[in-house]
């Protein structure tokens, strides 16, 4: 039986603290291969992405086939089917209309010292986006990934997606062309990332990374971290429902899952005000696991991590959240709005019984990368300004600098900082200028 938290226990702060903190996901000590592996490429190259390339995907390319050319990939685009595509393209339209109204405008003035203020917004010159390869190929994820990219005005996007035993995603490759891919290449892994950041013959470095991987790719982020940037560091999906008895149960039970049965260390918690009705969304969910394909996942990660929260009122909903911290949150409530603008931390809000959080995974439109391991607390979901800078920018005639210079010279004294001082001040001296 999944564990039960009561709000009216005396247990309960105790309890719900170590919901909180709970670890999940095993740590793989892999630090230690993934700077090797970063090593050899920054060392070899071509030749080491080959090398490892072939050993860990059961192929055998040269350098030459480490690009995936544009005639492979319009011909594995046009193995699917015209549903799948239609829906492909009805997702990337919604994910390109909602990522446009996320575009900032620059901005000028004049403050009443005289001073020239502004800032100005600029894309990143590129971009690369990893791809999981094999069984676990989101092109739903390339569409998210890219798409914010290709909005902020990325002139170059470089995807890196794995082909184990030659075999690359059709689906994926026709997201790609929908979403503006520039160049795709069949490797993964560490040695991914490695080339991503340094470039080889073949690869030309990129400015920042996104997109999720394994242990070894999230370690190889974290390596290669200031030589570029990255998008965050992802953990196991999570969900958090809150649903009062008038929502159905089975509904409320197949949400709770669609999270569930991505990993074996998701999790999904619902929190409820009736006893009864977290009963019946229980029994729901044992239902369901018997016809899942992925049920043996979904049950692990329901029995590992899973939890039903009971409490008094829906008034103690909102600082429980905050401290969850949750990727998704589900509000199935008569009034969803009003509670979740009670809410401060949460990476994507899902409001009304009719929306399951797996409608934002596919077409709704705002990004389904988001932040997990409570770190909704500080970040927010990819978008455009991940891929934009700001550079803002000063203009002082002699007049303004005048006026706010002595401030300046006096601070830079205070700090022993001669020559910034001396800089200011002789501009102020020198009144011919």
């Amino acid at each position: 039986m999944v564990r039960r938290l009561h709000s009216a226990s005396s247990s309960f702060e105790g309890d719900f603290a170590r919901l909180v903190d709970g670890k999940r996901g095993v740590d793989e000590n892999v630090d230690d291969v993934v700077l090797k592996i970063i090593s050899d490429v920054r060392a070899r190259g071509d030749d080491a992405v080959v090398e490892l390339t072939n050993r860990f995907d059961r192929i055998a390319i040269g350098p030459d086939k480490l690009r995936i050319s544009d005639d492979e990939i319009d011909s594995l685009a046009g193995q699917c089917e015209a549903s799948a595509l239609a829906a492909l393209d009805l997702a990337a339209q919604r994910i390109l209309d909602f990522h446009e109204r996320q575009l900032p405008k620059d901005d000028e003035s004049v403050d009443r010292a005289g001073v020239r203020l502004g800032l100005r917004w600029t894309p990143l010159d590129s971009a690369g986006l990893y791809v999981p390869g094999g069984t676990a190929a989101y092109p739903s994820s390339v569409l998210m990934n890219a798409i914010p990219a290709k909005v902020a005005g990325v002139a170059r996007l470089v995807m890196t997606v794995p082909t184990p035993g030659g075999a690359a995603n059709p689906l994926v490759m026709a997201a790609a062309r929908r979403a503006g891919v520039d160049e795709i290449y069949r490797i993964g892994g560490a040695q991914a990332v490695a080339a991503l950041a340094y470039g080889t013959a073949t690869i030309e470095p990129v400015d920042k990374i996104v997109g999720p991987g394994n242990a070894y790719v999230a370690a190889a982020k974290r390596r290669v971290f200031g030589q570029v940037g990255i998008d965050m560091m992802a953990g196991p999906s999570e969900i958090l429902v809150v649903a009062d008895a008038a929502s159905d149960p089975a509904w409320i039970a197949i949400d709770l899952l669609s999270q569930a049965e991505h990993d074996a260390e998701a999790q999904a918690i619902l929190i409820t005000d009736d006893e009864s009705y977290a009963d019946a969304v229980e029994n729901a969910i044992d239902r369901h696991l018997d016809n899942l394909p992925r049920s043996s996942i979904a049950r692990a990660s329901w029995d590992g991590y899973g939890a039903i929260i009971v409490v008094e009122s829906f008034d103690q909903v909102p600082p429980l959240v905050d401290r969850l911290a949750p990727e998704h949150l589900e509000l199935a409530v008569a009034e969803p709005l009003a509670l979740a603008e009670k809410v401060r931390h949460a990476g994507a809000i899902f409001l009304g019984r009719h929306t399951p959080e797996a409608i934002g995974d596919y077409v709704a439109g705002p990004n389904h990368v988001l932040p997990t391991s409570r770190s909704a607390r500080f970040a927010s979901g990819l978008g455009v300004l991940d891929f934009m800078k700001r550079t803002t920018w000063v203009e002082c005639d002699a007049a303004s600098l005048e006026v706010i210079g002595p401030s300046a010279v006096t601070l830079a004294e205070l700090e022993g900082l001669d020559a910034h001082a001396r800089s200011i001040s002789i501009r102020l001296d020198d009144k011919s200028t």
